[in-house]
């Protein structure tokens, strides 16, 4: 069974970090591309980072230069570092291995 778990997520204030984490189980991880995806209220789902199983890596415009996607194929887990945190970040993150996904975590960014 495929399972992927997120964690991390929370309130943070604007120009704070966070650092969110999916551990996956039920398949071979490091055989697939993970990506991260976020979701705001009233708005589509879109994709933020993926990273290859070797750590190529694509990230979205809106968060080059503030988020960072890595790996550790040893211990199945994907990996999304938040800095330089806005408002706008605020939504629901999803982990997805391009057939299953995660149960999300949820980001606020406010004072």
């Amino acid at each position: 069974q495929v399972q992927l778990v997120e964690s991390g997520g929370g309130l943070v204030q604007p120009g704070g970090s966070l650092r969110l984490s999916c551990v996956a189980s039920g398949f071979s991880f490091s055989d697939y591309v993970m990506a991260w995806h976020r979701q705001a209220p009233g708005k589509r789902r879109e994709l933020v980072a993926t990273i290859t199983s070797r750590g190529m890596t694509v990230y979205s415009n809106s968060i080059k230069g503030r988020f960072t996607i890595s790996r550790d194929n040893a211990k199945n887990t994907v990996t999304l570092q938040m800095n330089s945190l806005k408002a706008e970040d605020s939504a629901d993150y999803y982990c997805t291995n391009g057939a299953a996904w995660g149960q999300g975590t949820q980001v606020t960014v406010s004072s």
